[in-house]
């Protein structure tokens, strides 16, 4: 399998492959398929793990899951993660598995940072299944609003091309030789320029969140891409 990287609509990698890397961790969680569940299991069973979660009618009421949905996804959560907690080098370690070819460590902890919410170093079941619940059924302007904490690294509301270059050279590092055609090193740089020819409308150097909204959503690409993950569970 081979990808291919194309200047034009470019922030579209970014967004499939976030979407695509969080369908690889639910894969290898087991929680990809969600099957009905003994409704007599009417509370998440919680004695065992050292975190406790938020109730489950907390979680319905701030997702777009089911009770039952939400009963089988922490089955699966707690099976292989006992502690209640997911740390980065563990997420790392996921991820890392997908991509023997490439280096998936950067990617891995701008992402792992995008779902530690509270920023405390470790991603809890909430933490999971509220952003399951914006990628896989959330409106358009969610998942937006989703993939632009996960560019703008440091959290100031702003994405700025040293933010973008540094996660555009970690997807090149994740991809590794799977990449076509082989990669230039000024490509990072030719792409990250192309980003911002594109979102930063009032040309001041830093793209915000309705830039990257507005922009979004007139390209098609994008939009079609928004759609490629709904109801997959």
């Amino acid at each position: 399998m081979s990808v291919r990287w194309e200047t034009e609509g470019l922030q579209t990698v970014g967004i499939v492959c976030l979407v695509f890397m969080f369908l690889k961790l639910m894969h290898l969680l087991g929680l990809i398929d969600i099957t009905e569940t003994d409704s007599s299991d009417s509370d998440l069973e919680l004695s065992t793990v050292r975190h406790q979660p938020e109730g489950l009618e907390q979680l319905q009421a701030q997702t777009k899951f089911t009770r039952k949905e939400l009963q089988s996804l922490y089955r699966g959560f707690k099976n292989e993660c006992p502690s209640g907690l997911v740390d980065e080098e563990t997420f790392k370690t996921i991820y890392s598995q997908f991509f023997p070819q490439g280096d998936a460590t950067t990617y891995a902890h701008f992402l792992f940072n995008a779902f530690d919410m509270d920023r405390n170093g470790s991603i809890r079941f909430e933490d999971f299944v509220i952003g399951l619940s914006v990628l896989l059924r959330g409106s358009v302007t969610e998942k937006l609003n989703w993939a632009f904490n996960l560019y703008d690294i440091n959290k100031d509301g702003y994405i700025t091309k040293e933010e973008m270059l540094a996660i555009m050279k970690s997807i090149y590092d994740m991809m590794g030789r799977y990449t076509y055609p082989c990669v230039r090193d000024d490509a990072p740089f030719e792409h990250v320029e192309k980003f911002f020819q594109k979102m930063d409308r009032n040309r001041d150097g830093v793209v915000t969140i309705d830039e990257f909204i507005e922009t979004c959503q007139k390209d098609e690409n994008i939009m079609s891409s928004m759609q490629l993950f709904e109801n997959v569970i």
